[in-house]
């Protein structure tokens, strides 16, 4: 497990781009037969894969969590970005196609995910946060999430947005979790930007073309910067730092977070014309 500490506004400005990406930057998660994962000091968040070839992969709790399972004192969103798998949690089977999403309750002990078919294999992506209180663990379709359609042709940005683990779906302590599909001549994502104090928030990237990139923008609305993103890397959003994007072509990205509010629209807004 890697271990990323927070970074605060006032070192964010002295950063080179290499070092902004060591910070935030989560460029490699999917491989072959093995689970990975990423700790992240800002709200004790998780972010890991895995991608089960030719054997199961059962997620192991890491020395860094103190636990004797990783489910211990924590929740988890699973999200399945590849071919059809499975998820046994305690002996209990829970088939995820692609994009559907899996919640964990605190408590859960043994979680082992599988692909049906290893020639095309499931790839488990998944976000984990502490959680002080019981939730049941629930299988989220596709089919079942809450779809919002959100922005315009003109903007460039008209996008559905598939809501999995939120207040009125499945139930967590502190966990929100879904993914954006951008339409077909669409680029920019979450423009106008906003920033939440009250959670922070991790974006992963998917669906691009090995040529296609997206240009994360990130920072104080009145410094900002960004990030050059490929298809299966992530980006760490602390709350005092804006999350927007530009894709050379359309693409999709998986949102997940966690803080004191699980409000989707608990958002600080910032204009476009105030962003320098």
């Amino acid at each position: 497990m890697q271990i990323r500490f927070a970074t605060s506004l006032k070192e964010y400005p002295k950063l080179t781009t290499e070092e902004l990406r060591q910070s935030f930057l989560i460029d490699e998660l999917f491989a072959p037969d093995v689970v990975r994962a990423v700790y992240w000091e800002t709200d004790r968040a998780v972010i890991g894969s895995a991608v089960p070839l030719t054997k199961p992969l059962k997620l192991e709790t890491f020395p860094e969590l103190a636990s004797e399972t990783f489910c211990e004192r924590r929740e988890v969103g699973v999200l399945n970005l590849g071919g059809a798998g499975r998820v046994e949690v305690d002996g209990a089977a829970h088939v995820l196609d692609r994009l559907a999403a899996l919640y964990l309750s605190r408590g859960s002990r043994d979680v082992v995910f599988t692909s049906e078919n290893p020639a095309d294999p499931a790839r488990f992506y998944f976000v984990s946060y502490p959680a002080h209180a019981v939730f049941p663990i629930t299988l989220v379709p596709r089919t079942q999430a809450r779809e919002v359609r959100l922005g315009s042709r003109a903007d460039a940005n008209e996008r559905t947005i598939y809501q999995c683990i939120h207040e009125e779906g499945a139930r967590s302590c502190q966990l929100v979790m879904g993914f954006t599909k951008l339409d077909v001549g669409s680029v920019w994502n979450t423009l106008p930007p906003h920033t939440h104090l009250r959670r922070s928030e991790v974006y992963l990237y998917f669906d691009l073309p090995e040529d296609a990139a997206v240009f994360h923008l990130m920072g104080s609305k009145d410094e900002t910067r960004h990030l050059v993103l490929r298809s299966g890397q992530a980006v760490l959003s602390p709350a005092w730092s804006i999350h927007s994007g530009c894709g050379t072509q359309a693409y999709s990205f998986v949102w997940a977070m966690g803080g004191e509010n699980q409000r989707f629209t608990d958002m600080d807004g910032i204009a476009v014309r105030d962003l320098k």
